[in-house]
């Protein structure tokens, strides 16, 4: 039962021959990572793109916390080798900490809250 929802924003190198790369990896993610995605309490995961802008809907029980999730990716090598991978053409956003690739976004209005 889905009990939480966090909205996350990366964007992609600014190279139209790498963002396709990285859309047909993301037509067919490889099993280990669904597996560690599902693994970590994640009941649906979304991404969407506009230009170069990347949005990623997490829907998830509550079972799942971003430590937890962590944790159990760096125990893993193939999310590692994954996450290297997908640093090629990912790059952070002009505000992000040394490192730091998807990052939160605050949620400012809700349908149902100001309804």
């Amino acid at each position: 039962m889905v009990t939480q929802k966090y909205c996350l924003a990366l964007d992609l190198i600014e190279d139209s021959t790498l963002m396709e790369e990285y859309k047909k990896y993301h037509e067919k993610i490889w099993p280990e990572i669904t597996k560690s995605i599902t693994g970590s309490g994640i009941e649906n995961l979304d991404i969407y793109c506009v230009g170069n802008r990347m949005f990623m809907i997490i829907e998830a029980n509550e079972t799942f916390s971003f430590e937890r999730k962590g944790e159990m990716d760096a125990n893993n090598p193939k999310v590692q080798e994954w996450e290297e991978l997908m640093w090629k053409y990912q790059k952070a956003l002009p505000w992000a900490k040394e490192g730091e690739k998807w990052m939160m976004m605050d949620k400012i209005f809700d349908l149902h809250q100001n309804g």
